[in-house]
């Protein structure tokens, strides 16, 4: 009689060895981002720390990361060094004219550009998106011209004023949201009686709440960042936005420039953006991913 020889050690079955290769893969890529978002946040954390620190302190090398003593009165002390609570306000308001300016008319041009087929339109958008390819150097003298004839010279209508005329990159990424909503809906709205403004207005912008989030991010970082556009158009100190206050910390008016002061300014500077970032995140990312692929 045969004998049915005695089963031997079995090989791993090849789901195990893919699951192990795959929890390897997301071990790594775990630790990849957790190296990444070390070096990434290791700037900002010297900035912090360099805000606390003394003046003093700021001379000594090597640098430490962690301050000896922690200053919480530089952050009182930019406030009575600088006229910094009124640039912050003054970017502020630019800052949201800025965006309210922007939604407004690239939201209407570009609705423009996605629901009307008419003869041309296609021209008319390149000729638009060609816009984009001017350096501001090309046009920078001709509005400074132009601005100077209407007596807006130290004043916010130059940094104001033209987001209200649209912005070429914006109405491009909501053309191309507008441009995927269903043609049913406006239908349904022309039935109802509605005309192309109340569709705009009730249909269009509800639903491309993640488009708007982008551009207004867009608009307001672009708006808050602009050191060049305040340099050129105002010339009163209680008219200077934050960009421009910050520049003066390392003019020749401070032999040794109070970089201790430069920091703090820097962590304000950057909580308005933060802040806006964190409540519009979700939409943001929304609208970076549906923008041109739904």
């Amino acid at each position: 009689m045969s004998t049915i020889p005695a089963a031997g050690p079995q090989a791993p079955s090849s789901p195990i060895r893919s699951r192990r290769k795959i929890d390897g893969v997301r071990i790594a890529s775990f630790i990849a981002l957790i190296v990444t978002t070390f070096l990434m946040l290791l700037p900002l954390f010297f900035m912090v720390s360099t805000s606390l620190k003394s003046k003093k302190e700021l001379l000594k090398f090597p640098p430490s990361f962690f301050p000896e003593s922690w200053q919480w009165s530089n952050y009182k002390e930019i406030f009575e060094t600088l006229n910094f609570g009124q640039m912050y306000m003054n970017s502020l308001i630019i800052g949201v004219l800025t965006v309210v300016g922007t939604l407004l008319s690239s939201a209407l041009a570009a609705y423009g550009f996605a629901r009307y087929r008419g003869k041309g339109n296609n021209l008319w958008f390149m000729l638009m998106l060609s816009t984009m390819m001017l350096p501001y150097p090309a046009i920078m003298i001709p509005q400074f011209i132009l601005f100077s004839k209407l007596n807006w010279l130290d004043t916010f209508l130059p940094l104001v004023v033209p987001a209200f005329f649209g912005s070429a990159y914006n109405i491009f990424l909501l053309r191309q949201f507008f441009s995927t909503l269903p043609e049913e809906l406006f239908d349904a709205g022309r039935i109802d009686g509605c005309s192309e403004l109340r569709m705009w207005r009730q249909i269009a912008l509800p639903l491309s709440g993640p488009a708007l989030a982008t551009v207004a991010i867009f608009a307001f970082i672009y708006s808050w960042n602009d050191l060049l556009t305040p340099v050129l158009y105002l010339s009163s100190s209680d008219k200077f936005t934050l960009p421009v206050g910050m520049s003066s910390f390392t003019s020749s008016r401070f032999r040794i420039p109070p970089w201790h002061l430069l920091m703090v300014a820097s962590v304000l500077a950057m909580l308005p953006i933060v802040t806006l970032f964190a409540i519009a995140q979700k939409r943001f990312v929304e609208g970076i991913v549906l923008t041109g692929i739904k």
